[in-house]
C-alpha cells in the first residue's frame, strides 16, 4: 500500500471547455439505495517508498534523477520533497492501437571469435536479431482520457509558477487531449501548437501521407518562461536578399518596418523567432545517438524545445522517459533533469546513454509492490501461464481472465487486476462495487465462488465489510495477492566465472573472466522465435532463419557490472563493460571499437557481479 497520499492541485481551471464523454475519475457507486460519488483524484497521488538503486558519477551536485516508476508516483515524490520543475516534455502513448517492440541482438561469442578467420567474419558480419514486445499502446478511449487527466493534474502540481509543458501526441488522440489541456491549464495559458514534420516512414496510396505530430504547449501561468534567444533562428540568405533592402545611417544593410505604432529597424544577424512548424527528420539507423528504442525522438527536436523554454541550471522533466532523449539533451545543455519510466528496458537504455554522456545522476526505484517482467504488457501475458491451475474459457464474460476447477465448488471464475491500466492498480471499494453489483450478477447461478487477484489494496477490512453489506448473491469472494505470483516472473540466470590475477615486476592486474552464461528465459525466447521461423518455412525448413547459441552462451550477455565496494544495498559500478549490438564494447562509459574478449578489467577484488542479458533481465551474483 502507499505510505500516504500527496494532494494534487485541487481543481482545474474554472470556466473552460470540457469533454463530456468521460467522467474525470469520478465513478458512481450505487448500492442498497445509496447514490455516492467517489472521486479518486481527491484521494491524492499515491506516495510509495523509494529505494536508491545506484549513483552514477562521483557526485550528483545537480540532483539529477532517473526513477523507475509511474508518472503519478514520481510526481508524488517530487511534490512531497518540494521539488519544482521548470520545463516538462512528455511523449506518452498515442492511443495508436499498436504494440511496440525492441529488437534483440545476439552478440558474438568472444571465446571462439579469435579462431574465426577474418575473411569468414566479413562474410558473416550480419548480427542475428529478433523482436521482444516492449509495451502496448492499446487503450479504451475513456480509460486513456482518465489516465491522461490524472497524469496532467499530477504534473501541474509540481510545475514552478513560470513552467511550461510540451505534450507530444498525434492525430489518434491529440484533439481530445487538447481540450483536457485547456481545462487543466486554462485556454489563456495556451502558447503554441507545434507541428513536427518529417518525411520518413511509409506512404499510403489511398490518402495523403500523414507526416507530422502535434506538440501542445501551455504555460502554468501567463508569465511562463520563454527564452527568446533560444527560440531564434538565423535568416536564410534568400530571405536576407529579398527583405533586407534598406540601409541605416552607418551604411549597414537592414530592414525598416512600421510595426506596433513606430518605425523599427531589423538586422540580418539578429535572426527571428522560429515558426510553429518544424521540419526535423527522424534519426536514421546510422545516427550516433540512435539507441534502437521504438519511439525514440531526435535530439534536434528536444534541443529546440529546451533552448526555447528553459535556461542553464533549470530543471527539465520527462515522465515517459523512453529512450532518454530529454535527459540526454538537458544534460548537454547544462540543465538539471528528472525523468522516469515504468519499463525496465527504458530505465536501462536511459542509464547507459547518460553514463556514456558522463552525466551524474541517481537512480531510484518506486517500491509499489510490483516487480515487472521488464514491462506491464509482458507481465500480463506471463501471468496467465504462471498461475497454477488457471484455465482460459472464452464462454466466461470478458471481465474474467479464466477459471480454476475445484472438486467442491466446480468452476471458479478468476479476475486478475490489469497491470497495463495504472489507474486501477490500487484495488479499492469502487472496483469491488463493480465486481459485486455488475460482474458477479452477470455470471450463471452455478458459480458459487470467485477469486480476485490484486496488486495493491486500499483497505482489506473496508472491502470485507462492503461484501457483507452488499453482496446480495452470496457468492464467495476470495482475495489473493498477485505479488506472490509476480515474484515468479524472475528466475536468476547462471554465470560461471573466475578472477584471474596477473603480475610482473612492472605491473599487476586483475580480470573477471566469464566462462559460461545460461539464461532459461533467453533460451525460451529463442526457441519461440525458431519454432515460428520453422512453421513459416515449413516447405523449405533449410531456408528458415534459426538462431543458435554456443555451449558457453556468452552471446546472450549485454552487460557485466562489478561492485567492488559493497555486497549489499546501492549498486556501485566500479568496473563495467557493455557489449554493443555491433559487438564493440563500452568500457566504464567509454565507447571503443574493440570487440569483447570475455573479460572485465578490475582494480580491486569484486564483492558482487551484475549480469544483464540481451532481453534486459539482470541477475546479481554475490562473490563468495
Amino acid at each position: 500500500m502507499p505510505i500516504k497520499y500527496v494532494p494534487y492541485i485541487p481543481t482545474p481551471i474554472e470556466g473552460q471547455a470540457v469533454l463530456g464523454n468521460f467522467v474525470r475519475t469520478k465513478r458512481k457507486l450505487i448500492y442498497r439505495g445509496a447514490d455516492v460519488i467517489y472521486e479518486r483524484i481527491l484521494r491524492g497521488m499515491p506516495y510509495y517508498e523509494l529505494e536508491k538503486v545506484e549513483t552514477i558519477g562521483k557526485n550528483n551536485p545537480s540532483d539529477n534523477l532517473l526513477i523507475h516508476g509511474e508518472c503519478i508516483s514520481t510526481c508524488a515524490y517530487l511534490k512531497d520533497n518540494n521539488i519544482k520543475v521548470d520545463l516538462v516534455y512528455i511523449d506518452p502513448p498515442f492511443l495508436s492501437g499498436a504494440d511496440y517492440a525492441k529488437k534483440i541482438y545476439i552478440r558474438r561469442n568472444p571465446l571462439v571469435s579469435k579462431a574465426i578467420k577474418k575473411a569468414e567474419e566479413e562474410l558473416d558480419n550480419k548480427t542475428d536479431n529478433f523482436e521482444e514486445k516492449m509495451y502496448g499502446d492499446i487503450w479504451d478511449k475513456e480509460k486513456y482520457l482518465n489516465w491522461m487527466y490524472e497524469n496532467l493534474m499530477a504534473i501541474k502540481a509540481i510545475m514552478s509558477e513560470s513552467a511550461v509543458i510540451y505534450l507530444h501526441l498525434d492525430w489518434h488522440i491529440g484533439h481530445y487531449v487538447k481540450v483536457l489541456m485547456d481545462e487543466i491549464f486554462g485556454e489563456d495559458n495556451f502558447r503554441n501548437e507545434i507541428i513536427w514534420c518529417y518525411s520518413t516512414l511509409g506512404r499510403p496510396d489511398d490518402r495523403f501521407a500523414p507526416k507530422h505530430d502535434n506538440i501542445y504547449v501551455y504555460g502554468k501561468n501567463q508569465d511562463s518562461y520563454f527564452n527568446k534567444a533560444g527560440a531564434t533562428v538565423a535568416y536564410t540568405q534568400e530571405y536576407i536578399d529579398s527583405h533586407f533592402t534598406d540601409v541605416d545611417e552607418n551604411g549597414k544593410k537592414c530592414r525598416k518596418r512600421f510595426d506596433a505604432g513606430k518605425w523599427r529597424t531589423y538586422y540580418p544577424e539578429s535572426g527571428m523567432i522560429d515558426n510553429d512548424y518544424w521540419d526535423i527528420p527522424y534519426e536514421n539507423s546510422m545516427s550516433k545517438t540512435r539507441v534502437d528504442y521504438a519511439t525514440q525522438k531526435p535530439e534536434e527536436l528536444l534541443e529546440k524545445i529546451i533552448k526555447a523554454s528553459s535556461d542553464k541550471g533549470m530543471i527539465v522533466a520527462d515522465f515517459f522517459g523512453g529512450s532518454g532523449v530529454t535527459a540526454a539533451v538537458a544534460h548537454k545543455l547544462e540543465r538539471k533533469f528528472v525523468t522516469c519510466d515504468v519499463g525496465v528496458n527504458s530505465i536501462q537504455t536511459i542509464r547507459d546513454r547518460l553514463l556514456c554522456d558522463k552525466a551524474s545522476f541517481e537512480i531510484y526505484e518506486i517500491k509499489d509492490g510490483v516487480n515487472l517482467f521488464r514491462n506491464p504488457v509482458q507481465t500480463m501475458s506471463k501471468l496467465v501461464k504462471l498461475i497454477p491451475g488457471l484455465q482460459i474459457d472464452n464462454s466466461l464474460p470478458k471481465f474474467w481472465t479464466g477459471y480454476f476447477v475445484d472438486s467442491k465448488s466446480g468452476k471458479i471464475p478468476v479476475y486478475i487486476q490489469d497491470l497495463k491500466d495504472s489507474s486501477s492498480k490500487i484495488f479499492d471499494i469502487v472496483k469491488l462495487n463493480e465486481i459485486v453489483n455488475e460482474h458477479i450478477p452477470s455470471l450463471e447461478e452455478k458459480y458459487k465462488k470467485v477469486v480476485v487477484y490484486y496488486v495493491d489494496i486500499s483497505d482489506i477490512s473496508e472491502l470485507n465489510d462492503f461484501i457483507k453489506d452488499n453482496n446480495l448473491t452470496g457468492t464467495e469472494i476470495e482475495f489473493r495477492d498477485l505479488k506472490s505470483i509476480l515474484a515468479l516472473t524472475f528466475e536468476d540466470d547462471y554465470l560461471d566465472y573466475e578472477i584471474v590475477e596477473e603480475s610482473s615486476d612492472i605491473f599487476s592486474s586483475k580480470q573477471l573472466v566469464i566462462k559460461k552464461f545460461i539464461s532459461d528465459r533467453l533460451k525460451q525466447k529463442i526457441d519461440q522465435f525458431n519454432d515460428k521461423a520453422l512453421q513459416q518455412a515449413i516447405e523449405h525448413p533449410e531456408n528458415a532463419k534459426i538462431i543458435k547459441l554456443s555451449a558457453e552462451g556468452l552471446e546472450g550477455i549485454e552487460m557485466v557490472s562489478v561492485d567492488c565496494t559493497s555486497s549489499e544495498g546501492e549498486w556501485h559500478a566500479d568496473a563495467e563493460i557493455k557489449v554493443e549490438k555491433d559487438n564493440t564494447v563500452t568500457l566504464n562509459g567509454d565507447k571503443s571499437k574493440d570487440g569483447w574478449d570475455g573479460k572485465v578489467p578490475l582494480s580491486e577484488n569484486p564483492k558482487r557481479i551484475k549480469v544483464r542479458n540481451i532481453l534486459g533481465d539482470e541477475t546479481i551474483i554475490i562473490v563468495k
